[in-house]
């Protein structure tokens, strides 16, 4: 496993991420209206696994790209990075403020630096790289205001905050995991995750939610969207960003999502602008200069 290489190409991409995971909270609010939750996270796993097989088998389904293999480690990247997560999220959120939820999603960055220091070359845990992720979680936690830490006053709500903070940590580990894997081809990659987690969601939203139903066509148009973009689209952009610069560079995007979900809500939904939208947004690009200086410093030729 070779050192993290940050490139211009690595902070585009994780720019993108964050545009379009930012952008995913506004669509499945519009989605919801139309379709149950754990059907909509099946539906749009299903979509984006059914589109990347087809690309996948059309350039030769090639998986492995080395003579090692991994079965047990793509299964459990598998498993963390979209079917576990994805169903301890709606849970968790009938019984969590949206608040503690951002928070909750935000403090993947925090808990992937430590796991990369012991677990990924090259991933050490400096007190600047430290510092600097901490300031961007409290811009997070500024942005998101007085609900951060709020109470919902759910009988389960002490379960529904472990259920998103575990959400966080399956997102966290299957980062290092998928970091740690055998090379491999990121489309390949991207497609075998994606089946591995309609596998498990299906099922499980049939259990939950009972048969599928059939929606109007303008939710079918924006499930279909969100299993195209911030489903397939972004998962080959996070296998690639996670492969080429590490775990920790890519739990940056955990920083701009919230971001992003504030201005596209108020530009689309009529929604307010929180008065501490400029603090929260100082705070966390500091963050992020602080902990990557050295990939700053290389981007722009000092």
């Amino acid at each position: 496993m070779t050192a993290p290489q940050i490139t211009p190409k690595s902070w585009l991409m994780i720019a993108i991420l964050g545009l379009t995971w930012g952008a995913t909270f506004l669509a499945i609010e519009v989605a919801l209206r139309g379709i149950t939750p754990f059907w909509l996270a099946a539906g749009r796993i299903a979509f984006a696994a059914a589109l990347m097989t087809l690309v996948w088998a059309l350039r030769g389904g090639r998986l492995y790209t080395s003579p090692a293999r991994d079965p047990w480690g793509l299964f459990f990247v598998g498993l963390l990075s979209s079917a576990l997560p994805f169903t301890l999220l709606s849970w968790g959120q009938q019984y969590v403020t949206s608040g503690f939820a951002g928070v909750s999603m935000a403090a993947v960055a925090l808990i992937v630096l430590p796991l990369a220091h012991f677990l990924v070359p090259g991933e050490a845990m400096t007190l600047r790289k430290s510092a600097g992720f901490a300031i961007g979680f409290i811009g997070v936690v500024v942005l998101i205001g007085g609900q951060a830490f709020e109470s919902s006053g759910a009988r389960l709500e002490a379960w529904g905050r472990l259920a998103t903070l575990g959400t966080a940590s399956c997102y966290a580990v299957s980062s290092i995991l998928l970091r740690r894997l055998p090379p491999v081809d990121p489309i390949g990659l991207a497609t075998v995750l994606l089946l591995i987690g309609a596998a498990l969601v299906l099922p499980l939203a049939w259990i939950v939610e009972g048969p599928p139903p059939m929606p109007p066509a303008d939710t079918l148009f924006w499930i279909a969207g969100l299993g195209l973009i911030p489903t397939a689209a972004a998962n080959i952009l996070r296998v690639i960003v996670v492969r080429s610069a590490g775990p920790v560079f890519m739990s940056l995007v955990n920083y701009q999502v919230p971001i992003w979900s504030v201005l596209l809500g108020a530009g689309f939904l009529g929604e307010a602008l929180p008065a501490s939208l400029l603090w929260a947004m100082v705070l966390i690009l500091a963050g992020v200069a602080l902990s990557q200086w050295g990939a700053l410093r290389r981007l722009f030729g000092a």
